[in-house]
């Protein structure tokens, strides 16, 4: 594992709020020339500090906008039938995340669809498809206090 020095950091930071800045604007602003910062930028791709370079969008203009935080437990655990689990999750494009967890339950999705509706038919005809599936609790999201994309280094 290579340490970062105060620099990397900072280029962090920066890339955090802003992904689409130039090689020169992000030398601006970390005070390096370009030929260093491009260097230190491959060596962090590189090395996988960043995984990548994405867009953000508003789910609400996009109509999917309704948010379903779900708990799952499943019937049995062993690492086969979670392998499987995991990759069912893969193929579903609305939950957005997934978490496997401590405690009560084994798994937290985050789920995004159209409306009450549309989450209804995903658990009935999706997710409630898979056999492994013990329990789901889902709470729905009324309002977003905070959501911040970025880490706290």
């Amino acid at each position: 594992m290579d340490t970062l020095d105060r620099t990397d950091l900072q280029i962090l930071r920066v890339l955090q709020e802003n992904g689409r800045l130039t090689i020169k604007e992000l030398a601006g602003k970390v005070s390096l020339s370009s030929t260093p910062v491009y260097e230190r930028l491959k060596r962090l791709e590189g090395n996988g500090y960043i995984k990548k370079y994405i867009a953000v969008l508003d789910a609400q203009k996009l109509n999917q906008g309704f948010i379903v935080f779900c708990n799952v437990k499943l019937k049995r655990m062993n690492r086969d039938i979670a392998q499987d689990f995991m990759e069912m999750v893969q193929e579903l494009p609305e939950v957005t995340e997934c978490y496997n967890v401590s405690g009560t339950t084994d798994y937290l999705l985050k789920i995004h669809a159209t409306d009450m509706k549309a989450y209804n038919e995903f658990l009935i005809n999706k997710l409630g498809a898979i056999e492994s599936l013990g329990s789901v609790e889902s709470m729905f999201v009324m309002s977003e206090v905070k959501h911040n994309y970025g880490l706290n280094f």
